[in-house]
């Protein structure tokens, strides 16, 4: 099986059909899907908050697919050979904007943010993390938060908030900051503006 660095790609993506739009709506739908899910997949692994549709991002092309003409003839290719058309690129990532796990950051459709989880789900983690450790009505920097390192759990949390640590560890601080706003907005946590911005700290109300 093909790797991507330490992630296992799954096995559609050495067929060059998936790397052109189908016609056919019950085909596109399947392949939609399972783009879906490797997008996700592999943002997850790897930590990808932000995805440039214009940017060299490694799923968008598979130098290993090679003579695409033997199978299909130019005139029905949708960009380059083993890659992701422009199009096909902004048809996978609105299919998940669609469902709450990406968002564009631009109005001409240039980035977008990645979200294997909901800010719902994001903000249910946090609220997690804080129970788990002990945290409520205690301040924490959002650069504590990102580290991943504020960890106070007893043994029967600890699988948990393993769990939790690794989700949070290196979260973009942009998001961070968004799913914080969210709770606050529900009376759950307090933000607070520091002298500078590794200072701005955060107290939950759990």
């Amino acid at each position: 099986m093909q790797r991507l660095g330490n992630f296992k790609l799954p096995q559609f993506f050495n067929f060059p059909p998936f790397f052109t739009l189908q016609p056919v709506k019950e085909t596109r739908e399947k392949q939609v899907q399972v783009w879906k899910q490797l997008l996700l997949d592999y943002c997850r692994s790897q930590k990808i908050f932000v995805i440039g549709l214009e940017e060299d991002f490694p799923l968008f092309s598979n130098p290993v697919i090679e003579n695409f003409e033997k199978y299909f003839n130019e005139k029905l290719c949708d960009g380059l050979l083993g890659s992701l058309s422009h199009e096909a690129r902004e048809v996978f990532l609105s299919a998940l904007i669609s469902e709450g796990h990406a968002e564009w950051m631009d109005k001409d459709h240039r980035k977008c943010l990645m979200l294997w989880f909901r800010l719902q789900e994001w903000a249910d983690y946090i609220l997690n993390f804080v129970k788990d450790n002990g945290l409520q009505d205690g301040v924490m920097t959002i650069e504590e938060m990102r580290s991943g390192t504020e960890t106070h759990g007893t043994a029967d949390t600890l699988h948990a908030t393993f769990s939790i640590i690794q989700e949070l560890a290196g979260i973009d601080r942009g998001l961070l900051l968004r799913v914080l706003r969210l709770l606050e907005q529900k009376g759950k946590a307090t933000i607070f503006k520091g002298t500078s911005a590794d200072d701005d700290g955060v107290k939950f109300s759990v």
